[in-house]
């Protein structure tokens, strides 16, 4: 059994009177011990997905309309509000985008690790302030009894990160989401926090469900990979195998704007030009009925148009094309 399991997902908001479908029916699974990531554009349902495992969708203007969350066997959907805050933090850890606005600005560093790890853990305060020391030194912070008494805004981006790995660790998780942790990070500092997460997912034996739109990031730290598009899964794969044969146009388009590293400009004396995907994500609400890929995609045909496209598995991948194959 999956250590976490979401079928057919829908996650929608309401403004208006207009409906938009943020997660369209998702299916996904993560092993014990496993890194998944969950890759797309800005907007494609990343984090409403994260939000929706997690019992934190905020009702109104949004709601889960249907399907299932299985979590270590038990149905999330069908816990009450009490039972979902008690694995919140606890045996589900998350690391939000940008710890700036995550963190408390006026509450000292120690007390928001205390407090998170006494909130799950019948514990002393000088028990949950030994066990924050603990935490600071595994992220591999310095002069962590320092730190204990610093603030959000005292910290570089790379500590602040730090602390919200510590915080999101707190109480040995099962999961770990890492919703775009590296998002707001410098190149070297992004580096390291991708060993930090590897190595102490090594040390405890967590699972990670990995959140992010760049690619470079996830072919350092994913075994799988999810790829979103407009609230739907398009394709998954093995990273290695997704890399180097992606199946979907948009997997393709995605992998096609990076920068290739062989290609040194001032040698060849050309321009290393990045590929630019035509058009913009439709919006939520008004996505057609076929393929929501196929305004941009350059091999649409017409019955892409016309009818939903349905995932077809290649052995132990899958994608959603009319056109593609292995």
């Amino acid at each position: 059994m999956p250590l976490l399991e979401v079928r057919r997902l829908e996650t929608h908001f309401r403004r208006n009177g207009r409906t938009f479908k943020a997660v369209d029916g998702l299916d996904l699974t993560v092993e014990h011990g496993e890194t998944v990531a969950l890759v797309g554009e800005s907007g494609c349902g990343k984090s409403v997905t994260a939000f929706s495992i997690l019992g934190l969708i905020p009702d109104p203007p949004g709601r889960i309309v249907g399907g299932e969350i299985f979590f270590d066997g038990r149905d999330l959907l069908k816990l009450h509000a009490r039972a979902i805050r008690s694995l919140r933090g606890n045996q589900i850890g998350i690391i939000f985008q940008e710890p700036m606005t995550s963190l408390n600005p006026v509450l000292t560093i120690g007390n928001q690790i205390s407090e998170a790890i006494r909130e799950h853990q019948p514990l002393s305060r000088q028990q949950a302030r030994w066990l924050t020391l603990d935490l600071l030194d595994q992220v591999g912070l310095p002069q962590a009894h320092h730190l204990l008494r610093e603030y959000p805004h005292q910290l570089s981006g790379g500590m602040r990160q730090r602390i919200m790995i510590a915080m999101a660790l707190s109480c040995s998780p099962k999961l770990l989401i890492a919703d775009e942790p590296t998002t707001a990070l410098d190149v070297t500092t992004q580096a390291q926090i991708l060993e930090l997460l590897r190595s102490l997912q090594k040390k405890m034996g967590m699972a990670i469900l990995f959140i992010t739109h760049d690619l470079g990031v996830v072919a350092q730290i994913a075994r799988r990979v999810i790829v979103m598009y407009a609230g739907k899964k398009v394709e998954e794969g093995p990273a290695e195998e997704l890399f180097e044969r992606p199946i979907h146009p948009y997997t393709r388009g995605l992998l096609a704007s990076l920068p290739d590293p062989t290609h040194d400009s001032v040698t060849s004396g050309r321009p290393n030009r990045l590929y630019e995907i035509p058009g913009m994500v439709p919006p939520l609400d008004q996505l057609p009925v076929g393929c929501a890929y196929a305004p941009r995609c350059e091999i649409a045909v017409d019955g892409c148009w016309t009818a939903p496209i349905p995932l077809v598995e290649f052995g132990h991948r899958c994608a959603a094309c009319l056109r593609c194959g292995p």
